[in-house]
């Protein structure tokens, strides 16, 4: 047998290989993970809650003179700039089916330092992570479902505003904005 009958032999061999299996029909209807009935594709509002709380809003809660819109996704980030004793990030973050019940277990077996207060009439969750003044998580139920969540940090060192503080006022500043 010459080369490229040899070439071409193996290469039918390969794709018979490759295909098999494939070739299976799944009767009944698609449905969206989850779902059974009619899907909303309309994504006219993705990301919106990246915006929830204006810029200047988000400096005034961090005691920064500028916050700046750094990465939109799963989650929403600001760099704080000109906080008294240095630079910050706050973070925000929405479970469309997350829980308290859920963000506690989730601390604790992070070992993080997780208390109840109220934020906007609502049992909440102040976290921080050990050892570190710097940081604090604010979790609160949303308005509709789920749970919001900000994390404010700000670079070590001290001077700073206290991040909880920071982290609650900018969870009550959404949940004003989410009614």
């Amino acid at each position: 047998m010459r080369a490229p009958a040899v070439v071409v032999a193996a290469l039918a061999v390969v794709v018979g290989l490759s295909t098999a299996g494939c070739g299976r029909t799944v009767t009944g209807t698609a449905q969206p993970a989850g779902g059974s009935g009619s899907v909303n594709m309309n994504f006219d509002k993705l990301l919106r809650e990246c915006s929830v709380v204006q810029l200047d809003e988000i400096a005034k809660a961090t005691g920064s003179a500028s916050a700046d819109s750094s990465f939109n996704g799963a989650v929403c980030m600001w760099d704080l700039t000109g906080a008294p004793g240095g630079d910050g990030m706050a973070t925000l973050n929405w479970y469309e089916m997350g829980s308290l019940a859920n963000e506690k277990q989730n601390n604790d077996r992070l070992g993080y330092q997780t208390s109840d207060i109220n934020v906007q009439g609502r049992r909440s969750l102040q976290v921080r992570r050990p050892n570190d003044p710097d940081s604090c998580g604010v979790m609160a139920p949303a308005a509709d479902t789920g749970i919001i969540g900000w994390w404010v940090n700000y670079r070590p060192g001290g001077g700073h505003p206290d991040p909880c503080d920071a982290a609650k006022k900018l969870a009550e500043l959404t949940l004003n904005l989410a009614r």
